[in-house]
């Protein structure tokens, strides 16, 4: 039986990437599938979702959500949808194209040789980002730095957003316990990850600003992800499910 690999892609205001991204995800040579996390876009983006769903009803999918909730919370609720429908493979990507979908091949043949989790890095390799303000790619890379210092986690891009975990290490988490929204959030489920002894593995990819829309970072994010890092030293963590079966 084939693989079962599973997108999430949460959107905000996207019209002007959302079509592309879907068709280049289809585009390429295995088989995902996507499902779209959209809170309540007001420019359309669930409209077009939707009517490209009707060429492809089982493969694109779109869980629509009233008001922005932030990135955290569209993720967890992505990750439990994956989770019931037993996806084999699932990963993360935003609907900019500063991830690019060719990378989720190489995110996929990282988990198929031994990751438990697979991380689009951009510091992995020198400082691989383009066409990010200067002062944004410092105030990332030693974001990453400062996450190493208070954590002991040894990875090089710990706010990365481009990932694929193995189902086996998604449904050990406890999605109820991550508690941030923001950028934070990814930081947070890596941590967890590695403190439940996963093997994270970091794949280089090149990661390019976007082109159309508006980023969602502000300073409310960025301060979130510098206390949330300290509580994380403190924070008690399990393993959910023990077997991590799919029965």
């Amino acid at each position: 039986m084939a693989d079962r690999k599973l997108v999430i892609i949460p959107t905000y205001n996207e019209k002007e990437n959302i079509r592309a991204i879907i068709e280049k995800v289809f585009s390429l040579e295995k088989d995902f599938e996507i499902l779209i996390i959209d809170d309540g876009s007001p420019d359309g983006t669930a409209d077009i979702v939707r009517e490209l769903m009707k060429n492809c009803p089982d493969s694109l999918y779109i869980l629509e959500r009233k008001g922005k909730l932030g990135l955290g919370t569209a993720y967890i609720t992505g990750f439990k949808y994956a989770i019931e429908h037993k996806y084999d493979y699932i990963f993360e990507m935003d609907a900019d194209f500063s991830h690019n979908p060719e990378d989720l091949l190489n995110l996929y043949e990282a988990c198929c040789n031994g990751a438990d989790v697979a991380i689009g890095s951009r510091y992995i390799s020198g400082v691989n980002v383009v066409n990010w303000p200067i002062g944004r790619v410092i105030m990332s890379y030693y974001a990453s730095s400062y996450v190493r210092l208070v954590t002991g986690m040894k990875i090089k891009d710990a706010t990365a957003g481009f990932k694929c975990y193995k189902f086996e290490a998604l449904n050990a988490i406890n999605l109820d316990k991550i508690k941030m929204k923001g950028y934070g959030f990814q930081i947070e489920m890596k941590y967890t990850a590695w403190k439940l002894g996963f093997n994270i593995v970091e794949v280089p990819i090149i990661f390019v600003d976007r082109k159309f829309g508006t980023s969602k970072m502000n300073s409310s994010i960025f301060g979130e992800a510098v206390w949330g890092v300290f509580k994380l030293r403190f924070k008690k963590i399990k393993r959910l499910n023990p077997s991590d079966g799919k029965k």
